[in-house]
């Protein structure tokens, strides 16, 4: 019998490895599993690359796990803004490094890495930073920059429900980069307000399927 259910975080969380690549699903936190996360900061894996849209609001969350020490890299949107005061502080500092990507290249490289594409041209970034040691091509007239996909190790997510063969929905906004890094990640880990009996989720609503999944705990609360 498949059953991809956990009992507690610190089982789900277990083997995330020191210098893992872990995506963290969330817009802000919107969708952003912060027990997972605090999990994570439990458990004590170091040296981390973590995939993100942002670097952190405030002191909880994935600025906890930056303040604590553990992440090397980050790559990320908006690494900037009123209350990310932790990872400018570490960046000044030269405590981690930033590989800033523009939002929808970055949801791009995140959905190429699990859809199985090599590589794609975008515009965006073209003749700026972001660009230097890119590939760039002259495409109809257009000038376009090569970006790769990102891979990770593990994928820590947030959704609404899910079932023990790791079927997902989500709530609203909070579905964000959710679907995608699941997609991409070799294990991807969900926090859920409600594990549901199999067959309890209409197959027309699921969103992330549980193929992509390979861990769900129940947390409860509010999305």
């Amino acid at each position: 019998m498949i059953d991809k259910t956990v009992p507690d975080l610190h089982t789900a969380v277990a083997g995330i490895h020191d210098g893992a690549t872990v995506m963290i699903g969330g817009f802000g936190n919107a969708g952003m599993p912060k027990a997972l996360i605090d999990a994570l900061i439990e458990q004590g894996a170091t040296d981390l690359t973590i995939v993100n849209n942002n670097a952190g609001n405030g002191d909880t969350g994935l600025a906890a796990l930056l303040a604590a020490g553990r992440v090397k890299k980050i790559i990320c949107s908006f690494p900037r803004q009123a209350d990310s005061h932790v990872f400018d502080g570490l960046y000044r500092d030269g405590k981690i490094e930033l590989e800033l990507t523009p939002q929808g290249n970055l949801a791009e490289r995140i959905r190429a890495a699990g859809a199985g594409i090599g590589g794609f041209f975008s515009p965006t970034g073209y003749g700026t930073q972001l660009a230097e040691g890119k590939e760039t091509r002259l495409i109809n007239g257009r000038h376009y920059v090569l970006e790769s996909p990102i891979h990770a190790d593990f994928a820590l997510i947030k959704a609404l429900k899910g079932d023990r063969w790791g079927n997902l929905v989500y709530r609203k906004a909070a579905r964000n980069f959710g679907p995608i890094m699941a997609s991409a990640a070799r294990c991807t880990i969900a926090q859920v307000d409600e594990i549901v009996p199999l067959g309890a989720l209409d197959p027309e609503v699921i969103v992330t399927p549980g193929i992509f999944v390979q861990r769900v705990v129940q947390i409860g609360g509010v999305q």
